[in-house]
């Protein structure tokens, strides 16, 4: 059934492709796709990940792209993850609470099955010394991956959801992790060649991968994080696909970003394209509103590159601001920089607030500066092109 249902949405996608510059339909249906239950949150459980790599490369393929550097679309790499494939069930007080909505495990917890005492240690903590069990109480559940197991288990529990509990006096847990030593992932990776300058590269990236699943049932979706980013990518592709440039334009699509930079980080150590002939790099990261403008990180590292991007903003119009962040280490244009490579990191302001949990999902995501933020990008790589941009 879930096979039947991917192919569904693949044939729904193709359908919308158009020669458009932004074409909005076909970015809202790139979100819906990557976001749907096929991917399982495009992380690690039930084979998300390579599904949605699968997914972009054969949306570059239909779209006449070239490999990047005429190698491969798919760069493979590994690292180790703790997952939680399996049962993910917690009573507290009797009171069963939904894996995902009400609580998470730390992502470093180890499985746990049995039921046990709990006692209060802090207003927020409290502890199954039997079974090495913490249940943390947080205002909001925020979760993320680890590359190891630990000996003990962390309950994240949702303060609103506790508060029905009762006072906390019993818990009951079964729990499965998975540690996978060596998890196979890949960065997807293509190019369209510059008419004049074959050679010089603009490069426009994005992390495609999330934090998959929690038992059975929870997924993460991860529309602004950053199906958004890779909407938007697939969207300049398009476009670019049928308006070659002087200037050649590369697009990858990064897997482990949600694990530490590490898809970027692969890529800088192990180039298909050599780092030199990047001319400059953006790097699009939760980019799915933008009622208050974007910032762009590296501004104050190449001011004039910010500067001629305000200045193009501010001609047409395109977004209520553009703002200047320093250097910071926070998404994958950070190893590209750190090898010299110039990069811009762009991302969206305003809007919702659901990070790295099951409420970023497409339904609530507005995309409502998708248009413009394209508009702006593609003025911007005109003018890397155009000579005005200092080497």
């Amino acid at each position: 059934m879930k096979r039947l249902v991917c192919l569904l949405l693949v044939t729904a996608v193709l359908g919308t492709v158009s020669a458009q510059d932004i074409d909005t339909v076909f970015a809202r249906k790139m979100v819906d796709t990557l976001t749907s239950r096929c991917f399982e949150g495009r992380g690690y459980t039930h084979d998300g990940m390579n599904k949605a790599a699968c997914f972009i490369q054969d949306r570059f393929k239909e779209m006449g792209l070239q490999p990047l550097a005429g190698k491969q679309y798919q760069q493979s790499f590994s690292y180790p993850v703790n997952t939680f494939p399996g049962r993910a069930s917690l009573f507290i007080n009797g009171v069963q609470l939904v894996a995902g909505r009400d609580f998470i495990p730390s992502p470093e917890s180890a499985g746990v099955k049995g039921a046990g005492k709990l006692v209060q240690k802090d207003a927020t903590h409290f502890i199954d010394l039997q079974n090495r069990i913490v249940v943390d109480v947080q205002k909001k559940l925020t979760w993320s991956v680890a590359p190891q197991a630990a000996d003990y288990t962390v309950i994240q529990v949702d303060s609103v959801s506790f508060s029905k509990v009762g006072k906390p006096e019993t818990i009951e847990i079964d729990l499965e992790n998975k540690l996978v030593s060596r998890f196979k992932a890949a960065n997807v990776c293509a190019m369209v060649k510059g008419s004049v300058y074959p050679d010089s590269v603009i490069l426009l990236t994005a992390h495609y991968d999330h934090l998959g699943g929690l038992g059975t049932e929870a997924y993460f979706p991860g529309a602004n994080d950053n199906a958004s980013g890779v909407a938007l990518l697939l969207s300049l592709a398009q476009y670019y696909s049928k308006h070659p440039q002087p200037y050649s334009i590369g697009f990858i699509c990064f897997a482990g970003e949600e694990a530490g930079l590490l898809g970027s980080n692969y890529y800088t150590q192990h180039p298909l394209l050599p780092l030199k002939q990047i001319r400059f790099l953006l790097n699009m990261d939760m980019v799915g509103t933008g009622e208050d403008g974007i910032t762009v990180v590296n501004a104050t590292e190449f001011p004039d590159a910010f500067a001629s991007l305000q200045q193009l903003n501010k001609d047409k119009k395109y977004l209520a601001d553009v703002k200047s962040r320093g250097k910071a280490a926070n998404s994958d244009h950070y190893p590209f920089s750190e090898k010299g490579v110039p990069a811009f990191f762009m991302y969206t302001l305003g809007g919702i607030r659901a990070y790295h949990d099951v409420f970023d999902v497409a339904s609530t995501l507005p995309m409502q500066e998708f248009s413009d933020l394209g508009g702006l990008i593609k003025d911007f790589f005109a003018y890397l092109q155009s000579g005005a941009a200092a080497n």
